[in-house]
């Protein structure tokens, strides 16, 4: 398991891993809830993780409040979650980072572009995507 680091946002501890050796920094944005430790846990989750790693340097986190980051007496806002972001990519130095994101993670990478600060020469992406368990995407009983 990698070893999970703080970085610190607004008095707020938020803990990150770093894993794989890549040219690209890579952060993974997670959805609602994260633990860092434990998506390692997780034999299709671990494997999604070291697939990314393989061809980048993978940043992970838990967002303020979950897992192993701060908890937080208030619902964190997504201005205040990118904040974390950035104290994250700060704390390892990264200068320029693609991010990728599923559930709230993905809406935080889309805010995050046009948000951030054009002289800090951050590469930004962000990806969303919805699809039900019946694989169409389409909602249930549509």
């Amino acid at each position: 398991m990698p070893k999970t680091r703080y970085a610190k946002s607004s008095g707020v501890n938020v803990a990150y891993q770093v894993v794989g050796e890549g040219r690209l920094d890579l952060v993974y944005v997670p959805g609602w809830l994260s633990n860092v430790e434990m998506m390692w846990e997780n034999p299709m989750l671990a494997r999604f993780l070291h697939r990314l790693a393989s061809f980048s340097r993978l940043i992970v986190f838990d967002k303020r409040g979950t897992g192993l980051s701060d908890r937080v007496a208030e619902l964190p806002t997504l201005e205040q979650r990118m904040d974390d972001v950035r104290a994250v990519l700060d704390a390892i130095g990264s200068a320029r980072a693609a991010l990728f994101g599923h559930s709230e993670g993905g809406c935080m990478c889309i805010m995050f572009a046009p948000t951030t600060t054009l002289g800090r020469r951050r590469e930004r992406s962000g990806f969303a995507a919805r699809r039900n368990s019946n694989g169409t995407g389409v909602p249930e009983g549509r």
